[in-house]
């Protein structure tokens, strides 16, 4: 990144960030890191959770909370020749509304539910270019349009709640670009959007840098969404600064062992390996990880079938009018086979009905139509009370460990009650024995089982929902979008766990995901749902190598290849 200052859009320097965790301690987030953003280009900020990247770019735009945090003196944020960090809250404020912006991960989170879009939009054109409300309107149409809504003309009177994940996030986008920033701040925009979805906000984001000639910030934990976008990368890691260089440089000869790591960790195309390699492996005395064997993965004729799900359906009803329903078809005439010891892969967009066949297979959702034959017996018309027995046998892990473990529960009180109900182990003393093996399988200390689930981090967090449910021994284990939000690190280590649990006691698993670099890597089958049907059933690599329906060929064309032409 070798350019002069008159060529620098932002440059910060000794960036040092301590927050106060009581009276009497600090925790330093950021460790004095240095980095340059040229004007009209694309940054990557990159790292795991921790790593100090978004709280640097919150330093940027001034947002990290004055009660709790301290800034180094010594510290320097320049953008266009000022310190932002010497400005006062009011000029701070005018600046980061109007030449510096930013995209939020959670758009959710973002926008106001109780105001449509349009009013949204209308608010920063009126208070940053101070425009009046019809200009302010006709302006907001002609961004919706930019950033590829949909019939802007309608959807400029629309609530967040009435819009797609996607179209969310494409109006934060809007929002963001409504007043030409010179530098747009990107912190996790497409961490939980789908494969196709993700592509379009990327391609977005890289068209209107283009249009604009915008600097961009993009903050991400995904190397290979890196490669496709940034012009410059920078790795952090625990608050310091590991590598930084041209996006080329980085990908095809990175000097880092970090860096290394965390191009390796995550499942690609082309390999499949026994275990994906983790962190820990790159960084004990800069070892290079020695490639072995590949995994095989496929259904053979002699595979014994655990579980024959036959036209399986669910409707949802919604009523219209005074009288009247309305039929919406989630799940339709959906039929698989899942062998023991095998994984079935659940690949879609969201809508696709994916997650429902899940949920409707463990009868959280009542199915409106076909079988699910469990070593021969029918799960959907099976009595309640007869399907207690088959309760414990299938299992499920949610998609957010934070949502799905009782916070008011010890990690040890959320392992021994599922057995406590099924009556699994002769009295408590074994139940807290079998807890503790199971702790250590999925890979936490023993003190952990007298810990609350807000003591860990969302990887461990996950570890203690797969020990809740092998708690119940099951012989088939739905795994609901279980690693789509970890670090690419984390994310190896439970694909290795689900492995290796799979190696060791024949499980069977329905692995439900919009990863396909994941889904790849873990599943023997894989099933393409779109619009609630299955649209191609094959074996993992018949699938990804001869895709034979259009939708499919159209998600695996938008996986991230890494390096961008």
């Amino acid at each position: 990144m070798q350019a002069t200052n008159q060529d620098m859009l932002l440059q910060v320097r000794n960036l040092r960030v301590k927050f106060r965790t009581d009276k009497k301690n600090t925790f330093e987030a950021v460790k004095g890191i240095s980095f340059d953003i040229p004007k009209n280009s694309t940054v990557a900020l990159v790292g795991e959770s921790g790593s100090g990247k978004s709280v640097s770019s919150l330093a940027v735009m001034g947002l990290l909370p004055e009660e709790t945090t301290i800034i180094d003196p010594q510290s320097s944020i320049m953008f266009d020749g000022r310190n932002l960090l010497d400005l006062t809250i009011a000029q701070r404020r005018k600046l980061c509304g109007k030449d510096i912006s930013m995209i939020f991960q959670e758009p959710m989170s973002s926008l106001n539910p109780v105001f449509t879009v349009g009013f949204q939009l209308g608010e920063v054109l009126q208070l940053h270019m101070g425009m009046n409300a019809k200009q302010a309107r006709a302006r907001a149409i002609e961004l919706l349009e930019e950033v590829g809504i949909p019939d802007p003309k309608t959807k400029i009177d629309a609530y967040p709640s009435q819009m797609s994940g996607g179209q969310q996030q494409r109006v934060m986008i809007a929002m963001a670009i409504a007043c030409e920033p010179k530098l747009l701040i990107a912190d996790e925009p497409t961490t939980a959007l789908d494969v196709t979805i993700q592509k379009q906000i990327m391609d977005l984001i890289a068209a209107i840098q283009k249009k604009h000639h915008m600097a961009v910030l993009f903050i991400t934990h995904d190397l290979g969404l890196v490669g496709e976008i940034a012009d410059h990368v920078i790795v952090m890691r625990h608050g310091d600064v590991r590598e930084a260089g041209d996006v080329k440089q980085i990908f095809q000869d990175p000097q880092d062992s970090y860096t290394r790591a965390l191009l390796h960790c995550r499942p690609n195309l082309d390999t499949r390996p026994m275990r994906l390699p983790v962190i820990d492996d790159y960084m004990r005395d800069g070892a290079k990880v020695v490639e072995g064997p590949e995994r095989t993965r496929g259904y053979t004729d002699k595979d014994e079938i655990v579980l024959d799900v036959r036209n399986l359906a669910k409707s949802f009803y919604f009523r219209e009018g005074l009288f009247g329903q309305r039929e919406f078809k989630a799940v339709s005439d959906v039929s698989f086979k899942l062998p023991r010891g095998k994984t079935i892969g659940v690949v879609g967009e969201s809508g696709s009905g994916k997650t429902t066949v899940g949920l409707t297979l463990l009868r959280l959702h009542q199915a409106t139509g076909g079988q699910a034959l469990f070593h021969g017996k029918d799960l959907i018309s099976m009595p309640a009370k007869e399907y207690q027995d088959y309760k414990r046998r299938i299992q499920i892990i949610f998609q957010n460990p934070y949502a799905s473990l009782n916070p008011r529960f010890t990690v040890g009180q959320i392992l021994l009650e599922p057995m406590r109900i099924h009556k699994i182990g002769a009295n408590d003393s074994e139940r807290t024995d079998m807890a503790h093996a199971l702790l250590q399988k999925v890979g936490l200390p023993p003190v952990a089982f007298y810990r609350y689930p807000h003591e860990f981090s969302g990887g461990q967090r996950q570890r203690i929902a797969i020990a809740r449910c092998l708690t119940m021994k099951p012989e088939i284990l739905v795994c609901d979008e279980s690693v789509s939000a970890l670090d690419v690190s984390v994310q190896a280590q439970v694909l290795n766990l689900l492995q290796d649990l799979q190696d060791e006691f024949g499980m069977s698993y329905i692995f439900i995901s919009h990863d396909l670099s994941v889904v790849k890597y873990i599943a023997d089958q894989v099933m393409v749902m779109n619009k609630g049907k299955v649209v191609e059933i094959a074996n993992s690599d018949e699938l990804y190598r001869n895709p034979q329906d259009p939708y499919t060929k159209t998600l695996l064309g938008a996986i991230p290849r890494g390096l961008h032409a």
